[in-house]
């Protein structure tokens, strides 16, 4: 069969999709239990998800929540990591922790006859962890290497650096793997006490997905989790992650990390933008998918197929339950940085009406956030997690089911409405991780005044 590889292929209809049912129930403790029947394959998936991320960590304490998360898996009770381990072998269990600046998810799935004894470790994991002072040590070594390693990584360097210029001193600011003087100065109390802070039964919800009726999937929740009682709240132990409002911190237009003699650039420029619950997401989600979301995108398009600067740009939001960083990001070779960053700040600012979404463009980003939009909910994992979205971000239950329809609703107006309301050119930072000293003497063609000059291990 002849194909015509000139142009795309054309676009169709949007498929047809439906979320499955979810059920809310509250045990007595206080915990949030939504149940979710999805029987494609014989598995379960428990998603115990607390509210209070990195953004819950103490001032001095910056990287407590993540190293209390990382300790979990460590043993409870009599059972030693090893212990652990094989338990989890034994039940053919996938186990994942995730430290958000928002909540912290700790996802245990395993096959739908094990449901009880998988959702039975769980709770013992989370509720009743060893918290050993030998495990402590031995993690928190074991994040003190990976920060190490990170100082070798242009874009971790640029991800660190970045947030501490738009939050500043904001729970926001900081990594959730802290830095080492935080991780060196932490104790096994400063654990204890995030623990009990962090790990209560009125302040989580726990998702459960997979191959049994709402029925089954709530009974091994509540055999499992029914007698979680929390402990005596800690002194001292941080609550911050409710503290949403940002201060205003100052503008910094143009930022260098040095790395002399480096054949690249890697870039992020953006600014603080809209919180996961602005009513103007899907517009938003389409705007980006035209400038930076997707392969044929502005951004992309512009620097790599037109000018061959990098492999690949993109641009995107990331959403948090307080203002969120909207940035661009990409590496480039060394001699083309200031073009590159001039290109992108001019692709950012045309989308706010200087060069509006073309209904060709309109057509492309829909399809990307639509055609395939079924995909992200093929397992009982994606499905649970999906449902944690929900719960997070206190989203109807409906939401997913109605997506596409909003999506496809977004009109060429909508998208430079919202460019124009929550991209703005003029507040923009520019960060730059590269050869400071070959860059220096172009960098004030860009007219963004004197570079900050920032420490290796901002």
């Amino acid at each position: 069969m002849a194909v015509d590889r000139s142009r795309l292929p054309a676009i169709g209809a949007d498929p047809a999709f439906s979320f499955p049912a979810i059920v809310r129930h509250r045990l007595a403790n206080g915990l949030a239990v939504r149940t979710v029947e999805h029987a494609s394959v014989p598995v379960v998936s428990f998603i115990l998800q607390t509210r209070g991320g990195s953004a819950a960590d103490a001032p001095g304490l910056e990287g407590v929540t993540a190293l209390t998360a990382d300790m979990l898996d460590e043993g409870t009770g009599a059972l030693t990591a090893i212990d652990v381990s094989e338990a989890l072998a034994r039940l053919g269990a996938e186990f994942d922790i995730e430290v958000g600046p928002d909540t912290t998810s700790v996802t245990l799935t395993t096959l739908a006859r094990f449901a009880d004894r998988g959702a039975t470790l769980l709770a013992e994991l989370v509720t009743r962890p060893s918290l050993r002072e030998d495990d402590f040590s031995r993690v928190r070594r074991l994040r003190l290497d990976r920060l190490r390693q990170l100082r070798d990584l242009p874009a971790a360097l640029a991800e660190r650096a970045f947030l501490r210029l738009l939050y500043g001193a904001h729970p926001y600011g900081h990594l959730s793997i802290g830095s080492a003087s935080t991780l060196e100065a932490l104790t096994l109390e400063d654990v204890q006490r995030a623990h009990a802070a962090l790990f209560r039964p009125e302040r989580s919800t726990l998702i459960v997905a997979g191959a049994l009726s709402h029925q089954a999937l709530l009974h091994a929740a509540e055999q499992a989790f029914g007698g979680w009682r929390p402990g005596a709240f800690v002194p001292g132990a941080s609550d911050r992650m409710d503290d949403r409002v940002v201060p205003a911190v100052p503008v910094t237009r143009l930022a260098v990390i040095p790395r002399e003699r480096a054949a690249q650039s890697h870039l992020r420029i953006g600014h603080l933008s809209a919180s996961r619950a602005t009513p103007d997401y899907p517009a938003l989600v389409v705007m980006n998918a035209v400038l930076g979301g997707q392969f044929v995108s502005r951004v992309n398009l512009k620097l790599r197929e037109e000018k061959g600067y990098t492999y690949g740009a993109r641009t995107g939001f990331d959403w948090r339950l307080g203002p969120g960083p909207f940035s661009l990001e990409t590496s480039v070779e060394t001699p083309v940085t200031v073009d590159a960053v001039a290109d992108a700040l001019a692709e950012l600012s045309a989308i706010r009406g200087a060069r509006p979404a073309t209904p060709h463009e309109l057509t492309l980003a829909k399809a990307t956030l639509t055609r395939g939009y079924p995909r992200n909910f093929e397992t009982a994992q994606q499905v649970g997690r999906s449902v944690a979205q929900l719960a997070l971000y206190d989203l109807p239950d409906d939401y997913f089911a109605t997506f596409t329809p909003r999506v496809s609703a977004v009109s060429p107006d909508e998208v430079t409405q919202v460019a124009e309301r929550h991209l703005h050119p003029d507040q923009l930072t520019t960060l730059i991780v590269g050869d400071h000293q070959a860059l220096e003497p172009s960098l004030a063609d860009l007219g963004l005044g004197a570079p900050v000059v920032l420490p290796t291990g901002a």
